[in-house]
């Protein structure tokens, strides 16, 4: 089983790996989208979180990573921290799941159809991987544009037991193809496959995310 990329780079976007030492970024950008993640976000529930918390998350992110499991990337845009994503290994060997949410401050900018696409590209260039999935609960209708826009078809809806307050408890699934996707971006004459890292060519560099701050804050 091929290992997930670290980097990931797209025109003006670029997703990178979380690291511990990103801990204070990734908890400015939760807190300043508090209130537009809780609805949808299971995770909210534990927030706030202390520094210690959250590179202890970061710490188990890197093991899984290491250990050839889920990636979870900094969404980056304009020297910016705009959100978090990931692929994630829930669905069997030869399948991936995307997960994404988009920093209040950069929200209806395309940045999630943006991430999910580089993703989903991502995927695709793994040898084994089939399919690729998004999952969102049936009344978060924004999250259901994403899949739309890039050509995944909605597979079913079924019953998942509401973990976050705006929920209902029916859950959509999409799903796109390998050979969809390749046929998709030929037809709009894109690269099936972006600019892809497996490993930091610089560790010092990229161990952390100098110069990126979020929205709203002074340099």
């Amino acid at each position: 089983m091929a290992d997930l990329p670290e980097r990931i780079e797209g025109q003006g976007v670029l997703l990178r790996r979380w690291r511990i030492s990103d801990a204070e970024h990734l908890g400015e950008a939760i807190t300043e989208s508090a209130d537009h993640l809780r609805p949808w976000m299971a995770w909210m529930a534990d927030e706030p979180q202390t520094l210690a918390q959250r590179r202890e998350l970061l710490a188990r992110w890197e093991r899984e990573w290491d250990e050839g499991g889920d990636a979870h990337y900094a969404l980056v845009a304009n020297e910016r921290v705009a959100g978090s994503c990931g692929l994630h290994r829930r669905l069997g060997f030869d399948a991936l799941e995307i997960g994404f949410w988009v920093h209040a401050g950069f929200v209806r900018c395309g940045l999630a159809t943006e991430a999910a696409a580089l993703l989903t590209a991502a995927a695709f260039a793994l040898p084994e991987i089939e399919h690729v999935e998004i999952h969102h609960d049936k009344a978060n209708v924004a999250s259901s544009g994403v899949p739309r826009r890039l050509g995944y078809g909605l597979v079913c809806e079924q019953r998942d037991p509401p973990t976050a307050p705006a929920d209902t408890g029916i859950e959509c699934v999409w799903r796109i193809d390998r050979g969809e996707w390749i046929t998709r971006s030929d037809a709009l004459h894109e690269r099936p496959w972006p600019q892809l890292r497996y490993e930091s060519s610089n560790p010092a560099a990229s161990s952390s995310l100098p110069g990126i701050r979020c929205p709203y804050r002074s340099s």
